[in-house]
């Protein structure tokens, strides 16, 4: 596709963004000496930006979230339709996309029957916490407050997410946080803490030494992501989900699955959970809910959990007194409904397990040929490969020969992404997580470029 501007053409956007704009997780100090990035145009697996610039998009929008790539058409007619037709109604009411896609996406989710819609993925956990907090005034008498999260894990943004943060580095600054947020131990078995044959057992168990320690008549829920993402992109071990779910059920703990990252098709099905064979109480999911075509997201959740708020009529605050300002927004739902009519119309949920297993078999390749790559882990189109100055010690490669390696990739026009200032002395793991339609050519540009770049860093190890 040719790119029909010129050098000079959006000079005057590229000051009025340096003056005015404040990028998210930037330095712009960074700006005194070069210009902002401005991204102009997408077209399948491919961004231009305001130089004319061509780069294929392996991480899908920067955070994960253009599953079905750019320029969908049927998207955005689908949004200027509805919202013509009736753009906003507060969530008190409910609207025809609304509706419509509540019960599109249940129907891929067997024993999750209630949708509650939000407009990030930071909202959404935060929905299901308060939940948490509700329940364990209203049936526990105050008791079961507690919320269990994983170190290396990542929940949002928000004062509360952020109590729930395994990513020291993002929270750094923000407290004094929530009360009663504890973490549990990460299940990375390539870091291990223990020194045994099923990893994944006793990674899980390590969950239930915690809950023992903190008493458990005083835990609500376990939020846990089903493949870490921004901690390293952390597949658990064998074994792990079903020991956890065991031990959740064993003292009545609520699951909850925060799919903003691997919901969608991201990992090869609808959701990362269903990968594993478990039933949470609560799942989130944001990103890839309308591939960035339009804010939206939403927590799902059983019938059991539903009933709870809705049986409680004698108690005038028995219901769930929540609000999402922009959870009423029809773009969302319209745009959300054609997303999931392309992946299932283009067969993209194997597409990804198929493009997924090329991509993580070229990086194990690369592994082979790179000592600076430690680790390689993913699944589906979400995969990492975490880099090490020494294979030998396992010294995490430095943040700043990491960044040299993304660098490099994005002067060959090719965008990856990389674990950045979130777990202290191991920020060092490469991100692919290109949209589900990409094709082997795409995979095998994302890998030669990747190839490229660690030959060229090598020599400065």
């Amino acid at each position: 596709m040719e790119f029909p501007m010129h050098d000079n053409d959006l000079s005057a956007i590229v000051e009025a963004d340096r003056a005015h704009v404040w990028h998210h997780m930037f330095q712009h100090a960074a700006l005194d000496t070069r210009d902002p990035r401005i991204i102009v145009e997408g077209k399948g697996m491919l961004v231009w930006d305001q130089n004319g610039r061509e780069f294929l998009d392996a991480v899908s929008g920067g955070v994960w979230t253009v599953n079905v790539g750019y320029g969908r058409e049927r998207i955005a007619n689908a949004v200027r339709d509805q919202i013509l037709k009736m753009n906003y109604f507060a969530g008190s009411a409910g609207t025809v996309p609304g509706a419509r896609f509540a019960e599109i996406l249940t129907s891929k989710t067997p024993g999750l029957t209630r949708m509650y819609y939000c407009n990030s993925g930071s909202e959404a956990n935060e929905k299901a916490f308060k939940m948490i907090r509700q329940i364990a005034h209203q049936r526990y008498g105050g008791r079961k407050t507690k919320i269990l999260f994983r170190e290396r894990d990542y929940h949002g943004t928000t004062i509360g997410t952020l109590s729930a943060c395994g990513q020291k580095q993002r929270a750094e600054h923000y407290g004094p946080f929530a009360p009663d947020f504890v973490e549990v131990p990460h299940c990375l078995e390539y870091r291990k803490q223990w020194d045994v044959e099923n990893y994944g057992l006793r990674a899980a168990e390590a969950i239930e030494e915690v809950i023992l320690r903190e008493g458990p008549d005083t835990v609500g829920a376990l939020c846990l992501e089903p493949v870490t993402a921004g901690g390293g992109v952390i597949t658990p071990p064998s074994g792990y989900w079903e020991k956890v779910q065991e031990i959740c059920r064993t003292y009545d703990i609520l699951l909850h699955i925060d799919e903003v990252v691997c919901g969608m098709g991201r990992t090869g099905e609808w959701f990362g959970y269903q990968n594993f064979g478990i039933e949470p109480d609560f799942v989130t999911t944001a990103k890839g809910v309308a591939s960035g075509y339009a804010a939206i997201a939403v927590m799902l959740t059983t019938e059991e959990v539903f009933s709870m708020f809705r049986d409680a009529p004698e108690d005038p605050l028995g219901y769930f007194r929540d609000i999402s300002t922009f959870g009423g927004c029809t773009a969302g739902p319209a745009a959300a409904i054609e997303n999931v009519a392309i992946i299932e119309e283009e067969g993209l949920l194997a597409n990804s397990k198929a493009m997924g297993a090329r991509l993580k078999s070229g990086l194990e390749a690369l592994m082979d040929k790179h000592p600076l790559i430690g680790d390689v882990r993913g699944l589906g189109l979400y995969a990492g490969a975490e880099l090490v100055a020494d294979r030998a010690t396992r010294e995490p490669l430095s943040e700043k020969l990491v960044g040299a390696v993304v660098a490099d990739c994005d002067r060959q026009g090719v965008i990856i992404g990389a674990t950045n200032r979130s777990v202290p002395g191991f920020n060092n793991t490469l991100c692919f997580s290109p949209a589900l339609i990409a094709d082997e050519g795409d995979i095998d540009r994302i890998l030669d470029a990747v190839d490229t770049a660690l030959e060229k860093v090598a020599a400065e190890v």
